[in-house]
């Protein structure tokens, strides 16, 4: 029995916890497991069981050890069995659908008798799932477009999962003997959003046939169906639903491999135009010569310069006019984490945060960074914790205490709110408690319905508010689970830059908002960009480095980014409106 096997029965064994309504701990035991299991790494947990290592590992208790010991000595596990005969299977896809809780399903599953899909789209037409209390025809409308999205997405995971799997695989790949290199290639090193596939280029050793060696990892543990025996080239389905293309290639060939595996398709194909011009040919994992001699492509570096191009980062590989730019050695020098010098979209206690100032502050002083910004949602969002006036005035004096006792660090917090976008575009808070706060972040967290030309006209009337810094996650989209709301983003991305407005990439793995795409129209536009975390914990600080790899994709550069500017310099971007505005009160006055 091998470490993945035994992680996705401790997942599935937690999924029907949670539909069956169990304690939330209970749940969360089995969940924990399968993550220290999955860690272990093992082909064969046998040895750990027999000796009783297995207790050492973290996160497994008894109850979770019985199910392992169960799998190695039977082969299945009893409890599993025992959950799936007592739940219809069709509820554990349901729980795939946006907006779809466990408690909902079953209360669906009591109600109307609904077990699957299927069903569920059924009784979202016919007028049922409406009528059942509780939810009501906006509920049936959004459940069915949860349907299609969750269709659109397939077996689609967000990309720090998809980087988690693909170090993992990447470690069991490179432990083969007869393997002298692993990379990760495709949508991963690209650093796209959301993917479907992990894909791994392995550099043989010198002697060892490819082939011999990919075919050799389509009978380890843990694979529902293996493609490709036989070739250098495998498809790996996994039983967690993890799909690996693995290419297995001899050491010259390792670089326009890597080159390839990586794509785009797209990015491929101008750059095999390139060569082609220059009377070269790509064949297969090698260029040749117009003769049909191979040429020496030691690294990716060479491979570009032999088509007249300066290097391409992977993440820019995607047909968005880099390869004209690399032939004109226009590309960007593209942002890196180090640039960043603090990060000013973080929630506390205060709101709905999960750790204290001091301790987010301790944590970003751990980080390298000079600043911390606290921006905890204002008084609209009474959901998420949103502070009344008296809890601002009294966060205020708090941080002003923590700056005093840092004081000769060179660090220091900085005092912000995340203010609600109301109905009508104006930010929520009067202009007398807006001013107390160092920077305003503007989020639109509501009425997300509304028609495109009103949607745009609220969040351009927000613009106006001089007082707003940072125009939050702009597009309100939910990775795999909701659709963006409506509006026009070139008037928005063209009047933030006129007003001094800084447009968030917010890092949240589930947001990453803005959209690469529009990152890069943003850039050129000349809009500045704030890269936030949105951190509701000390330990989501680090969402920061998923934001780097797509301000990367986006062509942004570190004089583009708000927060690679010391502390002063962001304080004074955001009084630069103030003042105008305020001198312009003062003219009126005359």
């Amino acid at each position: 029995m091998d470490s993945r096997t035994a992680a996705h029965v401790l997942s599935q064994i937690a999924a029907y916890l949670e539909l069956r309504g169990e304690n939330r701990f209970k749940t969360r035991a089995y969940e924990t497991a399968a993550r220290g299991i999955l860690a272990v790494g093992a082909d064969d947990l046998g040895p750990l069981v027999r000796s009783g290592e297995i207790a050492g590992i973290r996160g497994l208790g008894p109850a979770t050890i019985a199910v392992v010991r169960d799998l190695v000595e039977t082969g299945s596990s009893r409890y599993l069995d025992q959950l799936r005969e007592a739940t219809p299977e069709g509820l554990l896809e349901m729980l795939r659908v946006p907006g779809l809780n466990p408690a909902r399903i079953h209360k669906i599953y009591e109600g109307l008798d609904v077990d699957d899909v299927a069903k569920l789209e059924e009784a979202a037409r016919d007028g049922r799932l409406a009528k059942l209390p509780g939810f009501g025809p906006k509920t049936a409308e959004k459940i069915l477009k949860g349907i299609a999205f969750a269709r659109d997405a397939g077996v689609l995971v967000l990309i720090p999962q998809a980087l988690a799997e693909a170090r993992r695989l990447s470690a069991m790949v490179g432990a083969h003997p007869d393997i002298a290199e692993v990379a990760i290639a495709g949508s991963v090193r690209r650093h796209r959003e959301v993917v479907a596939d992990v894909d791994l280029v392995a550099r043989c050793r010198a002697g060892v046939p490819p082939e011999q060696v990919a075919t050799s990892f389509t009978r380890i543990g843990g694979i529902r169906e293996a493609d490709g025996a036989g070739t250098s080239s495998v498809r790996l389905h996994f039983v967690d639903g993890t799909r690996l293309d693995l290419h297995c290639v001899r050491p010259e060939r390792f670089a326009v491999a890597l080159w390839r595996a990586t794509g785009s398709a797209e990015h491929l194909e101008l750059v095999r135009a390139r060569l082609e011009e220059r009377g070269l040919e790509l064949v297969g994992d090698e260029v040749c010569d117009a003769q049909g001699a191979r040429i020496p492509l030691p690294t990716e570096d060479a491979l570009y310069g032999a088509a007249g191009l300066d290097f391409i980062a992977p993440e820019l590989r995607e047909a968005l006019g880099e390869v004209d730019a690399a032939a004109r050695h226009a590309l960007p020098v593209l942002v890196t984490a180090d640039a960043l010098l603090g990060v000013l979209h973080c929630h506390t206690l205060y709101s709905d945060g999960r750790d204290s100032i001091a301790d987010m502050a301790e944590a970003a002083r751990a980080a390298g960074w000079s600043y911390l910004g606290i921006s905890d949602h204002s008084e609209a969002a009474f959901y998420a914790g949103g502070l009344a006036r008296d809890k601002v005035l009294a966060q205020h004096e708090e941080i002003d205490a923590l700056n005093d006792d840092l004081s000769g660090t060179g660090f220091r917090v900085l005092k912000g709110i995340e203010a609600d976008i109301l109905a009508d575009g104006r930010l929520d808070y009067d202009e007398a408690l807006l001013s107390r706060f160092d920077y305003v972040v503007g989020s639109v967290h509501s009425r997300f319905a509304m028609d495109a030309p009103a949607m745009t006209e609220r969040i351009l009337r927000a613009l106006d508010d001089p007082h707003l810094t940072i125009l939050a996650h702009p597009t309100g989209r939910l990775l795999l689970s909701r659709e963006p709301y409506a509006f026009d983003i070139g008037a928005v991305l063209e009047k933030a830059r006129e007003c001094g407005v800084a447009i968030e990439l917010n890092a949240d793995p589930y947001r990453l908002d803005l959209d690469w795409r529009h990152l890069v129209e943003a850039k050129r536009k000349g809009a500045t960009v704030a890269i936030g975390p949105d951190a509701h914990s000390a330990q989501s600080l680090a969402n920061v480095g998923i934001g780097i790899g797509i301000a990367r994709k986006g062509w942004l550069e570190a004089s583009d980014i708000l927060n690679a500017r010391p502390a002063n310099d962001v304080l004074a971007f955001a009084r630069r409106r103030r003042a105008a505005h305020e001198a312009g009160a003062r003219d009126g006055d005359r």
